[in-house]
């Protein structure tokens, strides 16, 4: 049989970190099996659900990289489909219409605070005249419920712990229980891979499945996030978007290997590419305890895709935030000095602006203080050289340095430190006489005169 797996998220908000990774782990699981992953959004909750949360959703995976086979699934849309299996149920004496006021359920709930319903009319009844109905499922009153869960294990619950829930309300309207079921089962799912806050809904939800004699699909249910302190995840834990990811220079192939990691094992791998998780992932590898969020981790991670990434298409990720003065090929010849300590995007536009930036350059505390400090004598007395120097690559004005650095007894570094202040605005850069080479003769004689 073919895997199909799915995600199912409500359009409510933006794509946030934990959906996220239940996306790729079911993109992953459906790969790995050379099966489908699927999308529904599940966008029944009409006062929430918004088309710009469900455009941030689609936004987010495709960036992510998480492609979905076929159509989106609206679930909305296929209210009439989910009323239709209600109704079935009720003919196949499996369901039923109850009439039960909420005054009266509210009255049970008072008395019975730990009881589970079980509707005076799942027997039958004559409906009284002009009142409106829901219809609920006839719970199983003897014996158990069984989820082998693949990555919970296996875990049973007494009948007698389910309730007679509501599968259509008095409007026509299905309830979440129902509409998933439905729509998993019509779709095809075989595997369902979700967070463990859904654990005790797979209970209620195969109680549906029995009911209408359907194959029930493998779960899986996957610990969820923590922050850092073991609290649950919030936004002062990295709880985002993961547009907001984005936005903080992250990459989506680092964000991948991040999440993947975050709740999966293969040994000691840290750094795994696509197609090695696409080949080394199953749901053996699910641990059992929720993961702690980690910046530091994640940002290394990104770190590593930085240095790996072409230089093109860092310069394309940066090149928006230079409107005024872009200099793509100086960012471009440049780029390969960056990304080596850039830990995101972010940094790594805030490390290049120098090579983009206007006349005259602006300085930091301490280029100005090292400046100040005798830096703008010694860029006086060697500026004549640099500007009889016609060989500008990188080798020849190291060798003018360390030669003049010689006649003055002065070592390179105490030569080229003034030339960075004065070059870059900063006292950290890539190497100075590979930066001289990239902006040039004129650029770098025009930026040391304005310090003189």
């Amino acid at each position: 049989m073919t895997t199909i797996t799915r995600f199912a998220p409500s359009p409510t908000g933006f794509l946030h970190i934990g959906g996220a990774r239940t996306a790729l782990f079911n993109w992953l699981f459906a790969k790995h099996t050379g099966g489908k992953f699927l999308l529904r959004i599940e966008d029944t909750d009409r006062a929430r659900s918004t088309p710009e949360a469900t455009q941030a959703i689609i936004h987010g995976l495709k960036w992510l990289g998480l492609e979905w086979d076929g159509e989106i699934v609206f679930q909305f849309a296929r209210a009439a489909r989910h009323a239709e299996v209600a109704k079935e149920l009720v003919a196949k004496g499996q369901a039923f219409h109850c009439y039960t006021t909420q005054a009266e359920l509210d009255a049970f709930r008072k008395e019975n605070p730990n009881a589970k319903y079980r509707s005076p009319w799942r027997d039958g009844g004559i409906p009284p005249a002009g009142m409106p109905s829901v219809i609920r499922i006839k719970a199983p009153i003897e014996g158990e419920t069984i989820v082998a869960d693949k990555v919970q294990g296996t875990v049973t619950i007494k009948n007698t712990e389910l309730d007679d829930m509501v599968l259509l309300r008095s409007d026509g309207t299905p309830t979440y229980m129902l509409a998933v079921v439905v729509d998993d089962h019509d779709m095809g799912i075989t595997d369902i891979i979700r967070g463990d806050d859904h654990f005790t809904n797979s209970f209620r939800q195969l109680m549906i499945y029995n009911a209408m004699g359907w194959k029930t699909p493998n779960f899986a249910h996957i610990p969820l996030i923590h922050g850092p302190d073991g609290a649950k995840l919030s936004k002062r834990h990295g709880a985002l978007g993961v547009d907001a990811y984005r936005e903080m220079g992250y990459l989506p192939e680092a964000l991948r290997n991040y999440l993947l990691r975050l709740g999966w094992a293969h040994g000691d791998d840290e750094i795994i590419s696509t197609q090695q998780a696409i080949e080394w992932f199953d749901l053996g590898g699910v641990g059992k305890s929720p993961s702690r969020f980690d910046f530091t981790k994640l940002e290394n991670i990104n770190g590593h895709y930085l240095r790996e990434a072409s230089d093109e298409r860092l310069v394309e990720l940066i090149l928006p935030l230079f409107p005024k003065h872009p200099q793509p090929d100086r960012l471009l010849r440049g780029m390969n000095g960056l990304k080596q300590r850039a830990k995101t995007v972010k940094e790594l536009a805030e490390s290049a602006a120098f090579y983009v930036a206007a006349r005259p350059l602006a300085l930091d505390a301490k280029a100005k203080e090292l400046l100040d400090k005798g830096g703008r004598d010694l860029i006086r007395a060697i500026l004549p050289k640099l500007e009889a120097q016609a060989d500008f690559s990188h080798e020849a004005i190291m060798a003018l340095c360390k030669a003049y650095g010689e006649s003055v007894g002065k070592k390179l570094g105490d030569v080229a430190q003034p030339l960075r202040a004065a070059l870059s605005g900063k006292t950290v850069s890539p190497g100075v006489f590979e930066v001289m080479e990239i902006l040039g003769k004129e650029e770098s004689l025009g930026r040391l005169r304005d310090i003189c």
